[in-house]
């Protein structure tokens, strides 16, 4: 199993020096992936729609210090320049929010700079407010603009001389070169949990990357996760694609060590409890076929993010190895 970490890009978590350093420390430490979440405005009214808490409130708002929030694109750029191995994905960009062809060479672009350690981790959003904000296409339609825009990239990143020609993107004869360092391209990571998510991931992904705490949709507990994959092979064989080809990355939000926490029905939620009962939750997931674990150790400053990560790393990764 390979870990990850979030770097939320707000407030003291953010500062370039403690920024950096929390990457470089995530080096030292054996995790593989840093995770960047993307968000570019945030309006001071948001319709309680957040998928992953019970009653749809997004945790941040624009009328406090707590809207701050860096570009997701800038910020892997930056890391990428402080470490040498910690490959930068984001977590999850919204696609829908930026021109294809730009963020195709942005992406690129610092894809030649990390010598290839960007993995793009792609969702087609929830926030109606900032859509609009953005002057981004329809929101009703983002899921055909994000799958729309996943083909440019695609297109873009293999091909010298790329043209396309689609419902909201088109262009022809463009150079776009440089291309990625990585072949064919970096790996496309599709987020969501529901049955469109699932149908991206299988058309358009290199893997799937649900986040365990979607209420609709919940991952939690092992049962949910085989039903979950279940489904998941199903839709890829209904598309006539190998879901062997997918690679499976488990986000959870609920890192409780020490603590267990049940569901309603009674379930113990994976990755709470004893450092030794989590580390039999990662062998299960490692079995179910899960090669990535991602797991929120953020804390609130720096030096409590660096703590959570060295205790993971020692008190729980080191168990499941």
């Amino acid at each position: 199993m390979e870990y990850g970490f979030p770097l939320f890009t707000r407030g003291p978590l953010a500062e370039p020096a403690a920024a950096a350093a929390m990457a470089q420390e995530g080096e030292r430490l054996g995790f593989s992936h840093v995770l960047i979440p993307d968000h570019l405005v945030i309006p001071t009214s948001i319709t309680p729609n957040y998928p992953y808490a019970a009653d749809g409130e997004f945790p941040v708002n624009a009328r406090s210090r707590a809207g701050e929030w860096m570009d997701t694109l800038m910020i892997i750029a930056f890391l990428a320049a402080c470490t040498s191995r910690l490959r930068l994905a984001t977590s999850v960009m919204i696609v829908p929010y930026r021109p294809a062809l730009l963020t195709a060479k942005i992406i690129a672009t610092i894809d030649n700079l990390s010598q290839g350690r960007v993995t793009v981790g792609c969702g087609a959003g929830w926030m109606q407010e900032e859509f609009e904000a953005l002057q981004a296409p329809p929101y009703e339609a983002r899921g055909t603009v994000t799958d729309e825009y996943l083909d440019v990239f695609r297109t873009v990143w293999t091909n010298e001389v790329a043209s396309y020609a689609g419902r909201y993107v088109r262009f022809r004869d463009v150079s776009t070169l440089p291309l990625p360092v990585q072949k064919p391209h970096p790996p496309l990571w599709i987020g969501g949990e529901s049955a469109p998510a699932l149908r991206r991931a299988v058309r358009h992904g290199d893997g799937w990357c649900p986040m365990a705490s979607n209420p609709r949709f919940p991952m939690d507990t092992h049962a949910r996760i085989a039903a979950r994959l279940t489904r998941l092979r199903e839709t890829a064989d209904a598309a006539g694609r190998d879901p062997a080809e997918l690679t499976l990355i488990y986000w959870t939000q609920e890192y409780r060590p020490g603590q267990e926490i049940m569901t309603d029905d009674g379930e113990r939620k994976v990755m709470t409890g004893s450092p030794e009962t989590i580390a039999e939750d990662i062998g299960r997931l490692q079995e179910a076929g899960f090669r990535h674990l991602m797991v929120n150790l953020a804390a609130r400053t720096p030096e409590g993010c660096r703590e959570r990560m060295t205790t993971f790393m020692d008190d729980v990764a080191a168990r499941a190895a």
